[in-house]
């Protein structure tokens, strides 16, 4: 039985693991007394007996927890951002190739994904990876999420001190330089920073996240020939067609929360000659973290890859 340990258990992402791997046989966790959650020895001493650690912490908490195990056997999942771009660290998004699966697979350090990034990532990746895309394309994008990627204390103020306003969608990071922004450029290939905007309103899980690309971005490789959207459908199903990644083409509307309390994501594809919608919808809380932590966890300790995802 392999020995896991949540870092940072009593935060929304920590929950959601937990309540994944609670009832699970073929796991044991570690727990931490509630009283010493914050002391450094018995957080080390835990880190120290498991095999692998879930590191669910603010940027520079995780950075120094990470430190602390650079001595240990202990494998390691980051949920937070602070290392999405670290060389040294592998980015856990194992639908990218089977060489991504395996390095998730063998790698002691791994990078979770961001919610809106994992979106951004599966729609526009293997487009500059197959050479659809050019990597100089300025693109632009934006997200829909439910309140509860904003962690506990936007979870209390949307369900306990909501105002008229906050009724309504919410436009954030307008300053164009959103925290996942370097690892949406970074894991995509692209040269250039896209132009992106998240977007909270008043439910509290699901997200869908859209990309817009003008027709003449979009060609064969080798070729100036456009591509239709049933060829683009076509595409993203060879790519995604090993995995819980579903493609659709036809959808004139698509409802947020759908895929809410699930692990998987859904790809939509819309357009005509003027260009194409690309949209991924799937729970923030699901695909976009908590899910996908578990998933890379049961990669890199040899376990059935979807095993306790709600797929």
């Amino acid at each position: 039985m392999k020995k896991v340990y949540i870092d940072g258990q009593a935060g929304t992402t920590g929950l959601q693991i937990h309540e994944r791997l609670a009832m699970r046989k073929d796991i044991e966790l570690l727990e931490i007394d509630p009283a010493l959650r914050k002391d450094e020895n018995e957080r080390k001493k835990l880190m120290r007996q498991a095999d692998l650690v879930f590191l669910c912490l603010p940027d520079q908490a995780a950075k120094q927890a990470a430190l602390w195990m650079e001595d240990m056997d202990t494998r390691i999942i980051d949920a937070s951002t602070a290392h999405r771009t670290n060389p040294n660290w592998v980015y856990g998004f194992p639908e990218l190739s089977q060489e991504q699966k395996e390095n998730i697979q063998h790698a002691k350090c791994v990078a979770n994904p961001g919610c809106h990034a994992s979106g951004f990532i599966a729609l526009v990746q293997p487009l500059v990876t197959h050479g659809l895309l050019d990597a100089n394309v300025k693109l632009t994008a934006f997200s829909l999420t439910g309140y509860s990627g904003g962690g506990k204390a936007m979870i209390e103020d949307y369900e306990q001190h909501c105002t008229i306003d906050m009724r309504s969608p919410k436009p954030y990071a307008l300053n164009l330089s959103h925290k996942h922004l370097p690892e949406m450029k970074a894991i995509c290939h692209l040269e250039q920073t896209p132009l992106f905007v998240p977007i909270v309103d008043d439910f509290k899980q699901g997200m869908l996240v859209q990309v817009f690309i003008d027709a003449n971005d979009l060609h064969h490789p080798n070729s100036s020939m456009p591509i239709g959207v049933n060829e683009l459908v076509n595409f993203y199903q060879s790519i995604y067609q090993e995995s819980p990644i579903q493609v659709y083409a036809g959808e004139n509307a698509l409802y947020t929360s759908t895929l809410a309390g699930l692990d998987k994501m859904e790809i939509f594809v819309n357009g005509n000659e003027n260009g194409f919608v690309l949209s991924a919808r799937f729970d923030n809380l699901g695909k976009g973290a908590s899910g996908a932590a578990v998933q890379n966890m049961n990669l890199m300790l040899g376990l059935d890859e979807y095993q306790g995802l709600h797929l």
